[in-house]
């Protein structure tokens, strides 16, 4: 009987490489003129990134600043899930980024119908927050995995345990 090969979707965020990318917006919003006398900053609560600013003009670049640190982080912007803009105290403006670790149902239902769409014989089994897939033919689990990055998923996934 041939081996059966398989692989993991799963959706993560590193949240060491998430501290460091706000460290080092924190450093930049500090020493930049544009935020000289501003009441802006980045920090992380739990799984939430707070942004807080003097306006919202102030915001979006606070948002820019902090995007491009989790760029060079390799952390994916895709998982961050900006909520409402809400008035804080001092006349200030927060928004939270919610940041999204695992592949939720919808999300897994419509990596389900990719594969299935695909036509090549492998099985999928979605378990808890990730999708297994397996198959015979390393080749057929290669062109899921290019399939799956060719799709325009709302969530940034990674493929693990490959064998």
């Amino acid at each position: 009987m041939a081996k059966e090969n398989s692989f993991d979707i799963v959706s993560k965020v590193d949240f060491s490489e998430v501290t460091n990318a706000v460290t080092m917006a924190m450093k930049e919003i500090q020493t930049r003129y544009d935020f000289k006398g501003s009441v802006s900053s980045v920090s992380l609560e739990k799984e939430d990134l707070v942004l807080v600013s003097d306006d919202e003009y102030k915001l979006e670049q606070l948002k820019d600043v902090l995007i491009s640190k989790l760029i060079k982080r390799d952390v994916p912007i895709k998982n961050l899930d900006y909520g409402k803009l809400e008035g804080a105290s001092g006349g200030t403006v927060r928004q939270r980024a919610k940041l999204i670790q695992g592949i939720d149902k919808e999300q897994a239902k419509k990596i389900n119908t990719i594969i299935k769409n695909s036509g090549l014989k492998v099985k999928s089994q979605i378990q808890e927050d990730q999708i297994r897939v397996t198959g015979k033919n390393r080749d057929d689990l290669q062109g899921i995995i290019s399939a799956i990055r060719g799709a325009d998923l709302s969530i940034d996934v990674q493929f693990l345990n490959y064998r």
